[in-house]
């Protein structure tokens, strides 16, 4: 078991004064077998309403309506946490035993069925290519296939660190060879859909010791990997980033069908605030790390 405190700051500054609409914030892992939420705790500025829920795919979210005007909005969340990480089992799946095509019992489809079909376009046919290129045997069975199309990813493309803006498509992430963990992510997610494979996108923090080194890429910020069901497995975790499996170092916050429902903050103002900026700031550590309040 780990104990880690972890702080995400989001401050969004504006040129004049706005009022703000509802935001939904995805900051809070959910208790489960392998994570439990020890405290919780949001700073908001300006003060505002709350309330909770569960969306669709069972995500943790608040809904945050700040009150009155003004010229800047501050989301804090302070967390700490207990991960129970289980290691990857390399047992052999008996069914199914191939790359493709793989096989769900008709439960299982039922509920996988939405994270099963593509949702990106790939017109130009650079993600398909890219991908029947990876296509090993048709004997090889799938994990092996997939902790190798996790390692593929990590060697093959450069890793360019960007803070803002959507995940790039994954057609344009095989063309220009390079992004950031949620575009790498994405490129597996869809890549693997192509093939039939139940994958989702995964967002949340990683942390780990060996990023002073410059080992991990993306730790100590917002994170974002890929799940993939596989039989007698489960829902089981690939970073392509840092090609890790089932690591303790990743802590899920939010499971999503795209990137664009994954946002940790979302909502909208009201008003012309002129000139804006947003800086986010993410600090995940050892609760004994931590100093003791006097």
């Amino acid at each position: 078991m780990a104990r880690l405190c972890i702080r995400h700051e989001t401050l969004y500054t504006y040129e004049r004064p706005v009022r703000f609409a509802a935001h939904r914030l995805l900051v809070r892992p959910r208790d489960s077998h392998a994570t439990r939420v020890v405290d919780a705790h949001l700073t908001l500025s300006p003060p505002g309403e709350t309330r909770w829920l569960y969306d669709a795919m069972g995500n943790s979210v608040c809904i945050f309506a700040p009150g009155g005007e003004g010229r800047s909005l501050s989301i804090v969340s302070d967390l700490t946490i207990e991960r129970f990480p289980a290691p990857l089992l390399r047992r052999d799946i008996a069914d199914p035993q191939t790359v493709t095509p793989i096989v769900y019992a008709a439960s299982d489809r039922a509920v996988l069925a939405p994270f099963i079909d593509p949702v990106s376009e790939d017109t130009d046919g650079h993600l398909l290519a890219w991908l029947r290129d990876k296509i090993g045997s048709p004997r090889e069975p799938a994990l092996d296939f997939l902790l190798r199309l996790n390692r593929t990813i990590r060697a093959d493309f450069e890793y360019l660190a960007r803070d803002l803006g959507a995940a790039q498509e994954p057609s344009h992430t095989v063309s220009v060879g390079s992004g950031t963990c949620r575009d790498f992510a994405w490129l597996m997610v869809e890549a693997l859909r192509r093939l039939g494979y139940a994958a989702r996108f995964v967002t949340g923090y990683l942390y780990s010791p060996a990023t002073a080194s410059g080992a991990v890429r993306g730790a100590g910020a917002t994170h974002a990997w890929c799940e993939v069901f596989l039989p007698e497995l489960g829902w089981t975790e690939f970073d392509p980033t840092n090609a890790l499996a089932e690591s303790p170092d990743l802590i899920p916050v939010a499971m999503t069908r795209t990137p664009a429902e994954a946002a940790p903050v979302s909502g909208a103002i009201y008003g012309d605030g002129g000139d804006s900026e947003l800086t986010v700031h993410v600090d995940v550590r050892p609760a004994e790390s931590i100093p003791a309040a006097a």
